[in-house]
């Protein structure tokens, strides 16, 4: 798992890791919701600059298989929990969001590891609900940050959380089926 570690697509993926200490220090240490919401975004819309360059550079490695969704997921949660905590986010929709994610999660480690179900990519539907969903959080820090347009990234946020909330939780749901059948295929014949 650990052959190919070093290459630029996990070093991309390292120093995304290494910006959420920075958000939440902005965010709590220096209370500038503007500036937090600016980098929180900055972590979400580059998600994607990692899985280009290993699919461009032919850098791909198991390591880099989970060590990203891995980093994705853990971006999702602080920021999502520093977001409850800061009260930018309402509640009931975080918890949504979160409630999907522990499920997903839960659900593909025991598929994983107590069952060997073979790895499988994320859906394009997937993909589409996570994408809206990091930029509706940041949306709603700055919504939040009592700058003049605030207003307008409140209701951006509304207008790409939504569907992005009910992608969420369609894929969700779609995943049952493809972990099942993983399952499955991985269960000894008798």
């Amino acid at each position: 798992m650990f052959d190919g570690m070093v290459t630029i697509p996990n070093a991309v993926t390292l120093i995304r890791l290494l910006c959420l200490p920075i958000f939440l220090w902005v965010l709590f240490g220096l209370n500038n919701q503007h500036a937090a919401a600016w980098l929180l975004g900055s972590i979400g819309a580059t998600d994607w600059v990692d899985g280009y360059l290993a699919r461009r550079l032919n850098q791909t490695s198991e390591f880099g298989k989970i060590f990203d969704p891995t980093v994705d997921r853990l971006l999702f949660f602080v920021g999502v929990i520093a977001l409850i905590i800061d009260g930018s986010v309402p509640l009931w929709f975080a918890v949504i969001v979160l409630g999907r994610e522990l499920f997903v999660a839960a659900m593909m480690l025991v598929a994983t590891f107590v069952f060997n179900m073979e790895r499988f990519d994320v859906t394009w539907w997937g993909k589409t609900a996570t994408f809206l969903l990091m930029l509706t959080f940041p949306g709603f820090l700055m919504g939040e940050s009592g700058m003049p347009i605030a207003g307008a990234f409140t209701i951006t946020s509304w207008i790409l959380g939504v569907p992005g909330i009910i992608l969420s939780v369609y894929t969700a749901l779609a995943y049952i089926p493809l972990v099942l059948n993983g399952v499955r295929a991985n269960k000894p014949k008798t």
